[in-house]
């Protein structure tokens, strides 16, 4: 949802005037949405009982915690995280709402263990927006859902073009809801009270935002679908990154091997120092500094320094370290540095399947058409009707048999090894075994450039 006493460390944080910040963010919801001109005209939603004192002793989070059990209804429940500033995604406040309780506003920073709070919320229902956003933070401070309700899931379900969080209850609920404190640093300590009456605000109407969606899910007949969608997230955990570093804005001008392992190397050191410091790693050096320096090799402190990007206390207090990543990627066997294209153990990108196995780009061609089809049906982005990922590696290497009754159950079998839902699965399985059947018995009748015709973008 929104980006996540101040964590205790040996050293304090970079200094913010010498090293790369966080960007200011002009009023977005949480999903980066610009909220909608017309929402001007909508009145401003405000707390309806007042701004709650942050609960941040045992015996105010007890009396909460049996004012939350005693309560009624789901629970409406947010975390800020200090995204931007801190390595870590640690929830640095919770927030939660429900009927007969009221709101409570929790710094989990107070505690050593927040049990009464997950035995005060076992068996009721979470009402969270986006929630794979929060669900890590709050299982690291032990809070697990047993029942879940997703606002943003549901509103891609219906077809929603935009479903951040101000941008629905707007919509849905006619109120306007500010988001100036998104991008600001919740790790701060003590919260001043505009960020605190924010972040009260974002769970505010997350009940009458979860029953008007679930009416319209319901109407739509989609309520069986967001349940499958629901029940999958409760154990949702954020997918480990293989070759994290290849994600460095600007390798693309990288050329070579050694330089591709110097981004590496300056990469992992930097990410070694921002855990060690919690601080997010564009604070220690900018993405732009390790692409200069992994394109002229410095071979020293000074030439390092005079690198476009080394700058400020970062740059300067690990000069050492950056120059002995640098030697160490000069002594490093050819062997042993990365090439450009990564080791995976999935399909090739989409653009190379045509030159590699033509069939399956006609596969891929069919079966992309056909879901844009259905998706636009149901009336839901088709990312949401099946993981693109699942539908590719289908795709790339389906089952042996051309059978159709066989190949349809084999590729369902399939899907559900993924992670596909049985929902998803209903819609998806027959058009996949159709784009298999028809583009194995055609010809594929390449371009001129050698790759069968697929005006479709890349799934």
């Amino acid at each position: 949802m929104a980006p996540l006493a101040a964590p205790s460390d040996d050293q304090p944080p970079e200094d913010p005037s010498s090293v790369e910040q966080a960007p200011v963010e002009q009023p977005r919801d949480e999903q980066g949405d610009q909220q909608p001109t017309e929402a001007v005209d909508k009145p401003l939603l405000t707390l309806r009982d007042g701004l709650p004192p942050v609960i941040e002793t045992e015996p105010a989070l007890r009396d909460y915690c049996a004012a939350l059990a005693a309560g009624s209804g789901p629970v409406a429940i947010d975390a800020e995280r200090a995204s931007g500033y801190r390595y870590s995604s640690r929830a640095y406040l919770i927030q939660l709402r429900r009927e007969g309780a009221g709101t409570a506003l929790v710094d989990p920073i107070a505690f050593v263990s927040l049990a009464p709070l997950q035995e005060a919320l076992e068996g009721t229902e979470w009402i969270l927006h986006a929630a794979t956003q929060d669900l890590p933070c709050l299982a690291e401070v032990g809070l697990r859902p047993t029942i879940l309700f997703d606002t943003e899931l549901a509103g891609r379900l219906l077809g929603y073009p935009r479903v951040g969080l101000a941008t629905l209850v707007e919509t849905l609920l006619g109120f306007r809801l500010a988001k100036e404190h998104s991008a600001v640093d919740w790790s701060t300590r003590p919260l001043p009270e505009p960020w605190l009456d924010y972040a009260a605000l974002d769970v505010e109407v997350l009940v009458e935002l979860r029953d008007a969606l679930a009416a319209e899910l319901v109407a739509a007949g989609k309520d069986d679908w967001a349940r499958q969608e629901f029940d999958a997230l409760r154990g949702f955990e954020p997918a480990a990154r293989v070759d994290a570093w290849r994600r460095t804005s600007g390798l693309h001008r990288v050329r070579g091997r050694r330089a591709l392992g110097a981004v590496r190397a300056l990469w992992e050191t930097r990410d070694q120092i921002a855990e060690q410091r919690d601080v997010t790693p564009g604070r220690i050096i900018p993405d732009s500094a390790i692409v200069a320096a992994a394109q002229a090799m410095p071979a020293d402190r000074g030439a390092l320094l005079k690198t476009r990007g080394f700058h400020g206390r970062g740059a300067e207090r690990y000069a050492s370290r950056w120059v002995a990543a640098l030697r160490d990627v000069q002594e490093m066997a050819e062997d042993d540095l990365p090439t450009r294209s990564p080791r995976g153990d999935g399909p090739p990108l989409p653009r190379a399947w045509a030159e590699k196995d033509p069939v399956a780009a006609k596969r891929l061609q069919l079966a992309r058409a056909q879901m844009g089809v259905i998706a636009e049906q149901h009336g839901m982005p088709v990312e949401n009707l099946l993981t693109p990922d699942y539908l590719r590696r289908t795709l790339w290497t389906p089952p042996r048999t051309r059978e159709p009754g066989t190949l349809l159950d084999e590729i369902a079998a399939q899907l559900a090894a993924y992670g596909a839902r049985s929902w998803q699965i209903g819609l998806a399985a027959p058009v996949l075994t159709s784009a298999v059947l028809e583009a194995d018995a055609a010809p594929v009748h390449p371009q001129a450039d050698g790759s069968p015709d697929d005006p479709s973008p890349e799934a």
